[in-house]
Protein backbone atom coordinates (compact mmCIF):
# COMPACT_ATOMS: atom_id res chain seq x y z
CA UNK A 1 0.00 0.00 0.00
CA UNK A 2 1.35 3.42 -0.94
CA UNK A 3 2.33 5.80 1.85
CA UNK A 4 0.09 8.87 2.01
CA UNK A 5 1.97 12.09 1.26
CA UNK A 6 0.76 15.68 1.15
CA UNK A 7 1.31 17.01 -2.37
CA UNK A 8 1.45 20.68 -1.30
CA UNK A 9 5.09 20.81 -2.40
CA UNK A 10 3.91 20.30 -6.01
CA UNK A 11 1.43 23.20 -5.97
CA UNK A 12 1.82 25.01 -9.30
CA UNK A 13 2.56 28.73 -9.34
CA UNK A 14 2.27 30.13 -12.86
CA UNK A 15 2.97 33.72 -11.77
CA UNK A 16 6.27 33.18 -9.99
CA UNK A 17 8.27 36.39 -9.64
CA UNK A 18 6.15 38.09 -12.29
CA UNK A 19 7.34 41.05 -14.36
CA UNK A 20 9.68 42.40 -11.68
CA UNK A 21 11.86 39.49 -10.60
CA UNK A 22 14.37 40.12 -7.80
CA UNK A 23 18.06 40.64 -8.43
CA UNK A 24 20.05 37.63 -7.24
CA UNK A 25 22.82 39.83 -5.79
CA UNK A 26 25.53 37.33 -6.66
CA UNK A 27 28.83 37.56 -4.74
CA UNK A 28 31.33 40.26 -5.76
CA UNK A 29 28.74 41.96 -7.95
CA UNK A 30 28.63 39.18 -10.56
CA UNK A 31 26.01 39.74 -13.24
CA UNK A 32 25.42 36.06 -13.94
CA UNK A 33 26.01 32.76 -12.18
CA UNK A 34 27.01 29.77 -14.29
CA UNK A 35 26.60 26.24 -13.04
CA UNK A 36 28.07 23.35 -14.98
CA UNK A 37 26.46 20.00 -14.20
CA UNK A 38 28.05 16.68 -15.13
CA UNK A 39 25.53 13.84 -15.18
CA UNK A 40 27.72 10.97 -13.99
CA UNK A 41 25.67 7.90 -14.93
CA UNK A 42 28.26 5.54 -16.37
CA UNK A 43 28.07 2.21 -14.56
CA UNK A 44 24.71 3.12 -13.06
CA UNK A 45 22.67 2.83 -16.26
CA UNK A 46 20.23 -0.01 -16.83
CA UNK A 47 22.20 -3.21 -17.26
CA UNK A 48 21.32 -6.89 -17.09
CA UNK A 49 24.72 -7.46 -15.51
CA UNK A 50 23.57 -5.22 -12.65
CA UNK A 51 20.18 -6.85 -12.17
CA UNK A 52 17.98 -4.80 -14.50
CA UNK A 53 15.47 -6.41 -16.82
CA UNK A 54 17.17 -5.13 -19.96
CA UNK A 55 20.09 -3.05 -21.19
CA UNK A 56 20.10 0.75 -21.48
CA UNK A 57 18.26 2.09 -24.53
CA UNK A 58 18.96 5.86 -24.57
CA UNK A 59 21.78 8.41 -24.74
CA UNK A 60 24.22 6.34 -26.75
CA UNK A 61 25.83 6.73 -30.16
CA UNK A 62 23.29 4.68 -32.13
CA UNK A 63 21.06 7.69 -32.63
CA UNK A 64 17.69 6.23 -31.70
CA UNK A 65 15.93 4.44 -28.86
CA UNK A 66 17.06 0.84 -29.01
CA UNK A 67 14.80 -2.14 -28.56
CA UNK A 68 16.35 -4.14 -25.75
CA UNK A 69 15.88 -7.87 -25.40
CA UNK A 70 14.92 -8.78 -21.84
CA UNK A 71 17.63 -10.66 -19.98
CA UNK A 72 20.31 -10.02 -22.63
CA UNK A 73 23.37 -7.83 -22.20
CA UNK A 74 24.32 -5.23 -24.82
CA UNK A 75 28.14 -5.02 -24.92
CA UNK A 76 28.15 -2.34 -27.63
CA UNK A 77 26.10 0.07 -25.53
CA UNK A 78 27.87 -0.89 -22.31
CA UNK A 79 31.24 -0.01 -23.84
CA UNK A 80 30.00 3.47 -24.75
CA UNK A 81 29.13 4.11 -21.12
CA UNK A 82 32.54 2.67 -20.16
CA UNK A 83 34.21 5.30 -22.34
CA UNK A 84 32.59 8.08 -20.33
CA UNK A 85 33.94 6.70 -17.06
CA UNK A 86 37.35 5.52 -18.32
CA UNK A 87 38.46 8.36 -20.60
CA UNK A 88 36.05 11.21 -21.25
CA UNK A 89 35.49 12.31 -17.67
CA UNK A 90 39.19 13.01 -17.16
CA UNK A 91 39.33 15.11 -20.34
CA UNK A 92 36.45 17.19 -18.98
CA UNK A 93 37.97 17.46 -15.51
CA UNK A 94 41.27 18.74 -16.92
CA UNK A 95 39.38 21.56 -18.66
CA UNK A 96 37.53 22.64 -15.53
CA UNK A 97 40.69 22.42 -13.44
CA UNK A 98 42.56 24.61 -15.94
CA UNK A 99 39.91 27.31 -15.56
CA UNK A 100 39.40 26.75 -11.81
CA UNK A 101 35.68 26.10 -12.20
CA UNK A 102 33.77 24.15 -9.53
CA UNK A 103 30.98 22.01 -10.96
CA UNK A 104 28.09 19.90 -9.72
CA UNK A 105 28.11 16.17 -10.30
CA UNK A 106 24.63 14.71 -10.73
CA UNK A 107 26.06 11.43 -9.52
CA UNK A 108 24.34 8.06 -9.74
CA UNK A 109 25.23 6.16 -6.59
CA UNK A 110 25.94 2.91 -8.42
CA UNK A 111 28.27 4.73 -10.84
CA UNK A 112 30.34 5.97 -7.89
CA UNK A 113 30.47 2.45 -6.46
CA UNK A 114 31.83 1.13 -9.75
CA UNK A 115 34.39 3.92 -10.16
CA UNK A 116 35.15 5.39 -6.72
CA UNK A 117 38.09 7.32 -8.20
CA UNK A 118 35.56 9.78 -9.63
CA UNK A 119 33.88 10.23 -6.25
CA UNK A 120 37.27 10.79 -4.65
CA UNK A 121 38.29 13.34 -7.28
CA UNK A 122 35.04 15.29 -6.92
CA UNK A 123 35.31 15.40 -3.15
CA UNK A 124 38.96 16.45 -3.08
CA UNK A 125 38.78 19.10 -5.81
CA UNK A 126 36.02 21.40 -4.62
CA UNK A 127 33.18 19.99 -6.68
CA UNK A 128 29.65 19.33 -5.42
CA UNK A 129 28.05 15.91 -5.49
CA UNK A 130 24.29 16.06 -5.93
CA UNK A 131 22.24 12.87 -5.92
CA UNK A 132 21.06 11.36 -9.19
CA UNK A 133 19.62 8.47 -7.15
CA UNK A 134 21.15 4.98 -7.08
CA UNK A 135 20.38 3.85 -10.62
CA UNK A 136 19.83 5.85 -13.80
CA UNK A 137 16.39 4.56 -14.72
CA UNK A 138 12.73 5.67 -14.68
CA UNK A 139 11.13 5.72 -11.25
CA UNK A 140 7.51 6.11 -12.31
CA UNK A 141 5.55 2.95 -11.71
CA UNK A 142 7.76 1.74 -8.87
CA UNK A 143 6.28 0.92 -5.51
CA UNK A 144 7.14 3.31 -2.68
CA UNK A 145 9.07 0.55 -0.94
CA UNK A 146 11.22 -0.17 -4.00
CA UNK A 147 11.98 3.49 -4.65
CA UNK A 148 12.79 4.08 -0.98
CA UNK A 149 15.25 1.20 -1.12
CA UNK A 150 17.02 2.88 -4.05
CA UNK A 151 17.21 6.13 -2.07
CA UNK A 152 18.78 4.39 0.92
CA UNK A 153 21.27 2.58 -1.30
CA UNK A 154 22.16 5.90 -2.93
CA UNK A 155 22.83 7.57 0.43
CA UNK A 156 25.03 4.67 1.45
CA UNK A 157 26.92 4.83 -1.85
CA UNK A 158 27.77 8.51 -1.40
CA UNK A 159 28.85 7.99 2.21
CA UNK A 160 31.11 5.08 1.42
CA UNK A 161 32.75 6.37 -1.78
CA UNK A 162 33.40 9.96 -0.70
CA UNK A 163 36.55 10.49 1.43
CA UNK A 164 34.62 13.05 3.51
CA UNK A 165 31.53 10.85 3.78
CA UNK A 166 29.32 13.79 2.82
CA UNK A 167 25.75 13.02 1.81
CA UNK A 168 24.37 15.25 -1.00
CA UNK A 169 22.14 18.15 0.06
CA UNK A 170 20.52 18.34 -3.38
CA UNK A 171 18.74 15.81 -5.60
CA UNK A 172 17.97 15.51 -9.30
CA UNK A 173 16.34 12.35 -10.60
CA UNK A 174 15.73 13.23 -14.24
CA UNK A 175 13.04 10.57 -14.38
CA UNK A 176 11.26 10.96 -11.00
CA UNK A 177 7.95 9.73 -9.74
CA UNK A 178 5.51 12.13 -8.10
CA UNK A 179 6.54 10.45 -4.84
CA UNK A 180 10.29 10.93 -5.25
CA UNK A 181 10.70 14.19 -3.30
CA UNK A 182 8.50 13.09 -0.38
CA UNK A 183 10.34 9.76 -0.19
CA UNK A 184 13.76 11.44 -0.22
CA UNK A 185 12.59 13.90 2.45
CA UNK A 186 11.27 11.01 4.55
CA UNK A 187 14.54 9.07 4.36
CA UNK A 188 16.67 12.18 5.02
CA UNK A 189 14.59 13.12 8.05
CA UNK A 190 14.89 9.61 9.42
CA UNK A 191 18.68 9.52 8.87
CA UNK A 192 19.30 13.08 10.04
CA UNK A 193 20.62 14.48 6.75
CA UNK A 194 20.05 17.96 5.32
CA UNK A 195 17.82 18.23 2.24
CA UNK A 196 18.52 21.74 0.95
CA UNK A 197 17.25 21.70 -2.62
CA UNK A 198 15.38 19.80 -5.29
CA UNK A 199 16.39 20.19 -8.95
CA UNK A 200 13.68 18.38 -10.93
CA UNK A 201 12.16 21.68 -12.03
CA UNK A 202 12.55 23.83 -15.12
CA UNK A 203 10.23 26.63 -13.99
CA UNK A 204 12.47 29.70 -13.61
CA UNK A 205 15.88 31.33 -13.97
CA UNK A 206 16.14 31.80 -10.20
CA UNK A 207 15.70 29.54 -7.18
CA UNK A 208 12.33 29.60 -5.46
CA UNK A 209 10.70 27.93 -2.46
CA UNK A 210 8.11 25.27 -1.98
CA UNK A 211 6.76 23.43 1.06
CA UNK A 212 9.15 20.83 2.43
CA UNK A 213 7.45 17.44 1.84
CA UNK A 214 6.59 16.00 5.22
CA UNK A 215 8.28 18.91 6.97
CA UNK A 216 7.24 21.04 9.90
CA UNK A 217 4.85 23.92 9.35
CA UNK A 218 6.70 26.74 7.62
CA UNK A 219 9.65 24.53 6.61
CA UNK A 220 10.75 25.17 3.02
CA UNK A 221 12.60 23.36 0.27
CA UNK A 222 14.66 25.31 -2.26
CA UNK A 223 13.70 24.52 -5.83
CA UNK A 224 16.71 24.88 -8.13
CA UNK A 225 15.57 25.19 -11.76
CA UNK A 226 17.63 23.47 -14.40
CA UNK A 227 17.94 24.94 -17.93
CA UNK A 228 17.17 21.75 -19.80
CA UNK A 229 17.64 23.42 -23.19
CA UNK A 230 21.36 23.75 -22.37
CA UNK A 231 21.81 19.99 -22.00
CA UNK A 232 24.06 18.04 -24.36
CA UNK A 233 21.42 15.32 -24.68
CA UNK A 234 19.90 17.65 -27.27
CA UNK A 235 22.54 16.24 -29.62
CA UNK A 236 21.19 12.74 -29.14
CA UNK A 237 17.62 13.88 -29.62
CA UNK A 238 18.56 15.51 -32.90
CA UNK A 239 17.55 18.95 -31.65
CA UNK A 240 21.08 20.32 -32.10
CA UNK A 241 22.53 19.62 -35.52
CA UNK A 242 26.18 20.20 -34.60
CA UNK A 243 28.55 20.94 -31.77
CA UNK A 244 28.68 24.56 -33.00
CA UNK A 245 24.90 24.80 -32.67
CA UNK A 246 25.00 23.53 -29.09
CA UNK A 247 27.88 25.80 -28.11
CA UNK A 248 26.18 28.82 -29.67
CA UNK A 249 22.87 28.04 -27.98
CA UNK A 250 24.54 27.94 -24.55
CA UNK A 251 26.53 31.09 -25.32
CA UNK A 252 23.31 32.84 -26.36
CA UNK A 253 21.64 31.77 -23.10
CA UNK A 254 24.64 33.16 -21.22
CA UNK A 255 24.43 36.44 -23.17
CA UNK A 256 20.72 36.89 -22.45
CA UNK A 257 21.00 36.27 -18.72
CA UNK A 258 24.16 38.40 -18.40
CA UNK A 259 22.52 41.30 -20.25
CA UNK A 260 19.59 41.14 -17.83
CA UNK A 261 22.10 41.08 -14.98
CA UNK A 262 23.69 44.26 -16.28
CA UNK A 263 20.20 45.78 -16.06
CA UNK A 264 19.90 44.80 -12.39
CA UNK A 265 18.11 41.44 -12.73
CA UNK A 266 20.86 38.84 -12.36
CA UNK A 267 20.05 35.14 -12.55
CA UNK A 268 21.81 31.89 -13.48
CA UNK A 269 22.13 29.27 -16.19
CA UNK A 270 22.92 25.59 -15.97
CA UNK A 271 24.93 23.85 -18.68
CA UNK A 272 24.39 20.11 -18.36
CA UNK A 273 26.82 17.53 -19.69
CA UNK A 274 27.36 13.77 -20.00
CA UNK A 275 30.90 12.44 -20.10
CA UNK A 276 30.20 9.78 -22.72
CA UNK A 277 28.66 12.46 -24.94
CA UNK A 278 30.39 15.86 -24.67
CA UNK A 279 33.63 14.13 -23.65
CA UNK A 280 34.08 12.52 -27.07
CA UNK A 281 36.91 14.25 -28.95
CA UNK A 282 34.62 15.46 -31.72
CA UNK A 283 32.22 17.16 -29.31
CA UNK A 284 34.66 18.29 -26.64
CA UNK A 285 35.64 21.43 -28.55
CA UNK A 286 32.07 22.72 -28.10
CA UNK A 287 32.51 22.60 -24.35
CA UNK A 288 35.96 24.16 -24.60
CA UNK A 289 34.58 27.07 -26.63
CA UNK A 290 31.84 27.68 -24.07
CA UNK A 291 34.19 27.57 -21.09
CA UNK A 292 36.67 29.92 -22.75
CA UNK A 293 33.91 32.35 -23.75
CA UNK A 294 32.33 32.44 -20.28
CA UNK A 295 35.75 32.78 -18.64
CA UNK A 296 36.58 35.83 -20.73
CA UNK A 297 34.19 37.95 -18.63
CA UNK A 298 35.11 39.24 -15.17
CA UNK A 299 31.55 39.52 -13.89
CA UNK A 300 30.68 35.79 -13.89
CA UNK A 301 30.29 33.66 -10.77
CA UNK A 302 31.05 29.99 -11.51
CA UNK A 303 29.24 28.13 -8.76
CA UNK A 304 27.88 24.77 -7.71
CA UNK A 305 24.18 24.35 -7.20
CA UNK A 306 24.69 24.08 -3.46
CA UNK A 307 26.54 27.42 -3.45
CA UNK A 308 23.75 29.07 -5.42
CA UNK A 309 21.05 27.60 -3.15
CA UNK A 310 22.82 28.69 0.04
CA UNK A 311 23.39 32.17 -1.35
CA UNK A 312 19.68 32.40 -2.16
CA UNK A 313 18.61 31.32 1.32
CA UNK A 314 20.96 33.87 2.88
CA UNK A 315 19.89 36.67 0.51
CA UNK A 316 16.18 35.92 0.32
CA UNK A 317 15.19 33.79 3.33
CA UNK A 318 11.94 31.86 3.00
CA UNK A 319 8.88 33.50 4.44
CA UNK A 320 6.92 31.57 7.02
Amino acid sequence: MATQFDDAWMKRDLFGYGPDRPDAKWPKGAKIAVNFVLNHEEGGERSVEDGDEHAETVLHEFGQVLSAEPGKRDPATESQFDYGSRAAIWRIMRLFKKHDIPITFYAVGRAFERNPAVAKYADENGHEVAAHCYKWKPYTGMSDAEEEEYIRKAVNAYKTTSPSGKVPVGWFYGRPSERSAPLVAKVYKELGHELLYWADTYADDLPYYTTMPGGKEGESLVMMPYSLDCNDFKFWQGQMGSDDAFAQHCIDAFTTIREEGLEGKSAYITVALHSRWIGRPGRFQALKRMVEHFSSFDDVWFATREQIARHWVETYPPKA
